[in-house]
């Protein structure tokens, strides 16, 4: 199979046309048999239940070139489970999960020669998303919807390397106490975005967000988990008491990497914003960078520095660890790396 000619190396983060999408629409109580689109437009009407009371759910994953020329993915059916999850809550018919995975090996195999190759620090993006296209005025959930999966190249998340960001504590929510806080809905990037913009016009990389419901625990950013380490090394992973926090994929596969790879201590826990200066470690972790260090957190004018000039050894080694069982460079023994067979 010959790659599509681009340069690999310098591809940025962003949207890149491939050959096909995947599509399925739900009428009459039913998904459609769904298959391979080269179209890669919506059509909707004016009153679609997405455009009026924000029915939309999505997922990220990524298909990569393995050291010996295999095409995989990580964990696809953690995402179908989470995109289940979510369609439940926000009153949509959920795709079946096994179904899903196959989407996922269906768009990714049609479209395999826009999947870098290994060593170019690049991926394929996937994005399957969920949405409203029926009819709806009154306030309530349409009968009708589109299953989509869209896939494009990408570059890696950091350019020259990984290094430290800066976050700041932000005065605004993430989500609300006991609300959509805990599924991968777009209503709750929405919100992040304004503080966001905000962030990054001010010299952050992101904002650190706190419990919604007494402001003194900590969450997640605007787009990935937190993670810190404590001085004895164990890692720590903040939960929340309103289940206001996403079940990261990335975050939990890092717990396991953390106790069955590297034989470390893991606690899972609420943690106080007032502990975290304890921490000699603090990292982002999503799709997208799989970690990124966080060199200091700005609460006003209070200041916690993990150090901006250098990785901590735990988020590095994580970070180095998972990327390579994705990689095949490292054994995977969970099973996680899913291959997906290309003619």
């Amino acid at each position: 199979m010959e790659k599509q000619n681009l340069d690999w190396g310098n591809l940025t983060f962003s949207y890149m046309k491939t050959d096909y999408s995947y599509v399925s629409n739900y009428k009459d109580g039913a998904w459609d048999e769904g298959g391979l689109t080269p179209d890669h437009t919506v059509t909707l009407s004016e009153c679609a239940g997405l455009l009026h009371y924000c029915q939309e759910v999505f997922e990220g994953l990524k298909a990569y070139t393995t050291k010996n020329g295999d095409i995989v993915c990580f964990r696809p059916d953690q995402n179908a489970q989470r995109m289940y999850d979510s369609a439940q809550r926000l009153c949509m018919p959920p795709m079946p999960k096994d179904r899903f995975v196959k989407a996922v090996e269906d768009v990714v195999r049609a479209n395999a020669s826009w999947v870098p190759p290994f060593g170019s620090g690049a991926t394929l993006y996937v994005r399957p998303f969920m949405f409203a296209t029926g009819e709806v005025i009154g306030v309530a959930p349409a009968d009708e919807y589109q299953f989509r999966i869209l896939t494009t190249p990408v570059g890696p998340y950091y350019k020259g390397g990984v290094k430290p960001v800066k976050l700041r504590v932000s005065d605004y929510d993430r989500a609300a106490p006991r609300g959509t806080g805990n599924i991968k809905a777009g209503l709750n990037y929405a919100m992040s975005l304004y503080p966001s913009v905000d962030a990054h016009a001010n010299g952050y990389a992101d904002n650190m967000f706190l419990d919604p419901e007494t402001r003194t625990y900590v969450e997640e950013s605007g787009g990935a988990n937190i993670l810190f380490v404590k001085k004895d090394g164990t890692l720590v992973v903040p939960q929340s008491f309103t289940d206001s926090i996403l079940p990261s994929v990335t975050r939990r596969s890092l717990v396991d990497v953390a106790k069955g790879y590297l034989g470390m201590e893991v606690e899972e826990r609420p943690v106080k914003f007032a502990e975290i200066g304890e921490f000699v470690e603090c990292g982002m972790c999503g799709t997208a960078a799989v970690i990124s260090p966080v060199g200091e957190v700005d609460n006003g004018d209070e200041k916690v520095v993990y150090g901006m000039d250098h990785v901590g050894p735990v988020m590095k080694k994580l970070r180095e660890t998972l990327t390579g069982i994705q990689s095949g460079e490292i054994e995977d023994k969970y099973g996680w790396v899913h291959k997906i067979d290309v003619e």
